[in-house]
């Protein structure tokens, strides 16, 4: 059975990106979660340097470039594969899902939708390099109080990520599903 449903995922991934046009949908939302997960701990030098007039522009370009090889020094192993795990399937789910609402706008399921807005919500909240932990949930828990609540799970909110990733793939799997086998055919 798990065969199968590799390749109804691979047969409806080959559908929808031999389109260039959703090829380079998800090349650019992939990359620019990328890039926020990455510039999101240092976004006070960004602004810093970006704003500094004594600062060269080639130098204030170059920042946020070389920001983005943090990935290897700021995150844990874990945290840079879950980062760049969601990056990808949150690109990859984005394109599929607008493939589908385009094609059947009428007929959408809101269950994969549904599971896909979770995910990205889950992987968004779940992001963070060693250093801050998982910066957002963090932030968010600690205007109320609960960011010690953080320090006794295993992963220090690592677990929001790998959930993230797992609902991200549990969404890109039901997007797939109803892009091959859709409840209504369409002319």
């Amino acid at each position: 059975c798990f065969p199968g449903k590799v390749a109804m995922i691979f047969s409806a991934l080959q559908k929808v990106f031999l389109k260039p046009a959703y090829l380079l949908l998800a090349l650019a939302v992939g990359a620019t979660v990328f890039a926020f997960a990455v510039w999101l701990p240092n976004v006070s030098l960004i602004v810093q340097v970006m704003g500094h007039p004594g600062v060269p522009l080639t130098q204030k370009l170059g920042l946020p470039v070389s920001l983005l090889q943090s990935i290897t020094t700021n995150f844990t192993p874990l945290s840079a594969s879950y980062t760049i795990a969601i990056a990808v399937l949150f690109g990859i789910d984005l394109a599929m899902i607008v493939y589908f609402v385009r094609r059947r706008i009428r007929d959408t399921v809101q269950s994969g939708i549904a599971a896909g807005f979770f995910g990205i919500a889950s992987g968004v909240i779940g992001m963070g390099c060693a250093a801050c932990g998982s910066f957002l949930l963090t932030s968010a828990f600690s205007l109320v109080g609960a960011s010690s609540i953080l320090a006794f799970l295993p992963l220090q909110g690592g677990e929001f990520g790998i959930f993230g990733v797992i609902l991200l793939g549990a969404s890109l799997y039901v997007t797939a599903k109803q892009i091959q086998n859709p409840a209504v055919c369409l002319p």
